[in-house]
């Protein structure tokens, strides 16, 4: 399919030590690109058209300096997982902020965010494939991180005219894991397609699509809205589904991990206690 794409020479990558980060480093890589990796730990063999800095995601004097004469910002950083709610409002909401207002103070005309299917980890089976742009309903003081961020998206496209689009991730490893991931995978190669068609597609004004590979117990949610910015994932977890599923013939439907879009982050064990 061919389609404009807008050239992007320039990006900054924050969490860029974290898992979703070290995928893109190689898959967004050209021989006319430059990332701005920034990430508050050690980025290990920085490569050609590689540039770090060791700061904090919510420092914004360091966030606006590098986005200096960028094309686009990639927000990972962030708590990856369930956390008191004062880590969270500090690391996931205000480097999000951060990472919006130092952009707009920079001129970088597109953030590109990484939400999460936690923003709506309390949709039911019942609601599957989960439509694009479905309702908030987190499921974790993290999901309500997600929620906040795509809040900041849309009030800074709407105000400020940037291109902000957020990607709802599911499941982002190397291999699926377990079987819920065999519905929810989404592949580093699926990954860097995904972010690649956010950072190229022509005024995207605000969206919200969904990361996810073209898994065969599927689809679990929509792929319409990632389409229409030229993301068409090819891998799919199902060759792995006879090495995860040996031993567990169990109908989905009894399967607790997969009575919710959000999985095990929907389990009363991640309730704080009073």
């Amino acid at each position: 399919m061919l389609r404009y794409c807008v050239p992007v020479s320039i990006i900054v990558i924050t969490g860029a030590a974290g898992t979703v980060g070290s995928m893109l480093r190689t898959r967004l890589a050209r021989p006319d690109r430059t990332l701005r990796l920034l990430d508050i730990k050690a980025i290990e063999a920085v490569a050609p058209r590689e540039e770090t800095v060791r700061a904090s995601a919510t420092d914004m004097a360091a966030m606006t300096d590098i986005c200096q004469g960028a094309d686009a910002v990639i927000h990972l950083a962030g708590i990856p997982a369930e956390a008191p709610w004062e880590q969270i409002l500090d690391a996931n909401i205000n480097s999000s902020y951060v990472a919006f207002e130092a952009a707009r103070r920079a001129g970088v005309p597109r953030v590109i965010f990484s939400s999460s299917n936690h923003a709506v980890g309390f949709t039911p089976r019942a609601r599957f494939p989960v439509p694009d742009y479905e309702f908030p309903k987190p499921d974790t003081y993290y999901g309500v991180s997600k929620v906040a961020t795509e809040g900041i998206a849309a009030l800074y496209a709407s105000r400020y005219g940037m291109d902000a689009i957020c990607i709802r991730i599911l499941t982002c490893t190397e291999r699926p894991r377990d079987r819920r991931a065999l519905s929810t995978w989404l592949s580093p190669d699926d990954t860097g397609r995904a972010f690649e068609a956010c950072l190229t597609a022509p005024s995207p004004g605000f969206r919200v699509i969904w990361g996810v590979s073209a898994n065969t117990r599927g689809p679990i949610v929509s792929l319409a809205e990632g389409n229409t910015l030229g993301y068409y994932p090819q891998d799919d977890a199902e060759v792995y589904a006879a090495e995860i599923l040996a031993g567990d013939d169990r109908p989905d439907e009894d399967v607790p991990e997969l009575r919710y879009l959000g999985g095990p982050f929907t389990f009363p064990d991640l309730d704080f206690p009073v």
